[in-house]
């Protein structure tokens, strides 16, 4: 199982839009979610708006493609943009992913 961990930052005025957003995430995106590879899925968001994202897979690029092939995703995408700083495109597509330098099973 690959561990997967993204950076992205949210804008500070749309903390609370998007700590709210997250809260009813559409059924369907979570559907996606599970039916393309994610899981132990968890955003942290910190109150300057770096937000930090976790998930496992059992190969991160076909649950990215995966995702990038639903029509869910893309609708989802379009809705998130706007909360991001310096991103440009879906921010699905713009995470910085970091890698992992220790893990205790």
């Amino acid at each position: 199982m690959q561990r997967v961990c993204f950076l992205l930052k949210v804008r500070p005025d749309r903390l609370d839009e998007y700590r709210e957003r997250h809260r009813t995430v559409w059924p369907e995106m979570q559907d996606a979610l599970r039916a393309t590879g994610w899981h132990n899925y968890s955003l942290f968001l910190r109150e300057d708006g770096l937000l930090v994202g976790y998930l496992e897979t059992e190969d991160f690029d076909a649950a990215r493609d995966g995702m990038a092939a639903t029509e869910v995703n893309a609708r989802w995408q379009a809705e998130m943009a706007p909360f991001f700083e310096d991103l440009d495109g879906r921010p699905d597509e713009g995470f910085v992913t970091l890698v992992e330098a220790f893990h205790l099973d």
